[in-house]
């Protein structure tokens, strides 16, 4: 799937070197090809599906089975999630994912293509979340990924990067910075004690843990791809690791069910702590920095 991105055909280009929009099935994308790096975001949930530093394997995960269909959520990069998580709304872990963001800047500097989409409320989103709002998704591509997002509502809403990170074996790969304390999302919310504050994964056993008190800095460790993904956290509350193992992959229709080694979710969050109502100009924020050491 992810050389396929780069070999779509071009439909427009954006003005800035090696930025072109292009067409997935439905979906429209913005390209970002040259000897520094490779990537695509999504206009459909201003969501990051790829990125490839030069000289590095890809980082994101994205599964050969997203239906690239307008409204369908892209399974895997960077989604979105907004304003709420999970299954706490329809759809799931909100609108803001699945909706049509308009691009309003795209430049380059340093190296970086910088890109900025924009999301206003319409009579759409209030059927689904009653309030009016703008949200503002900028995003870095070049030696780091950066995404950020801000958020001008009054009402309070909670958010997450639910980033997917390509490794060579989850049973292979762990993760520190997160803390010592946790809940576990497979038991109920049931509360949990890490040693250390690093976690490491169990290849086919499923993972779904929210910790209150992260790091600023994750670490993800892939033994087998021999590398470390640095993820610096931004106006966080909480990260949350998610893995579906092998058993609950198997009722996941957009994922193979052979595909739990190939990612891991290492989530940036404000969720024990939302999103608070913004006055007028004001604005609460979420990032997350991605950079392989």
């Amino acid at each position: 799937m992810f050389e396929k991105i780069f070999s779509l055909p071009v439909d427009e280009v954006l003005g800035e070197a090696g930025v072109t929009l292009r067409r997935l099935d439905e979906v429209p994308l913005v390209v970002v090809d040259h000897p520094e790096v490779r990537a695509a975001v999504s206009l459909q949930g201003a969501q990051v599906v790829a990125w490839q530093p030069g000289g590095e394997e890809p980082v994101l995960w994205l599964s050969d089975r997203t239906a690239w269909r307008r409204g369908a959520p892209v399974r895997g990069g960077v989604p979105l999630c907004w304003p709420w998580f999970d299954d706490a709304g329809e759809p799931m872990h909100g609108f803001a994912r699945t909706a049509l963001w308009e691009l309003t800047g795209c430049r380059t500097a340093d190296g970086t293509v910088l890109l900025a989409f924009e999301l206003r409320s319409t009579a759409e989103t209030r059927a689904l979340w009653p309030y009016d709002f703008t949200l503002v998704t900028r995003v870095g591509v070049g030696r780091e990924c950066s995404v950020g997002l801000e958020v001008r509502a009054g009402h309070p809403s909670v958010a997450a990067l639910h980033t997917y990170l390509r490794v060579g074996g989850v049973g292979r790969t762990s993760v520190a910075g997160l803390g010592d304390r946790y809940t576990d999302g497979l038991r109920g919310g049931a509360p949990g004690r890490q040693e250390g504050g690093v976690l490491v994964l169990a290849e086919g056993e499923p993972v779904e843990r929210y910790y209150p008190r992260p790091e600023p800095v994750s670490e993800v460790r892939d033994g087998a791809l021999g590398r470390v993904v640095e993820v610096r956290h931004g106006q966080h509350s909480d990260v949350v690791v998610w893995n579906p193992g092998a058993e609950l992959i198997r009722a996941m229709p957009d994922l193979a069910d052979d595909a739990h080694p190939e990612f891991v979710c290492v989530e940036t969050a404000r969720l024990s702590r939302p999103m608070g109502a913004t006055a007028p100009g004001g604005a609460s924020r979420l990032s997350v920095t991605l950079c392989v050491l």
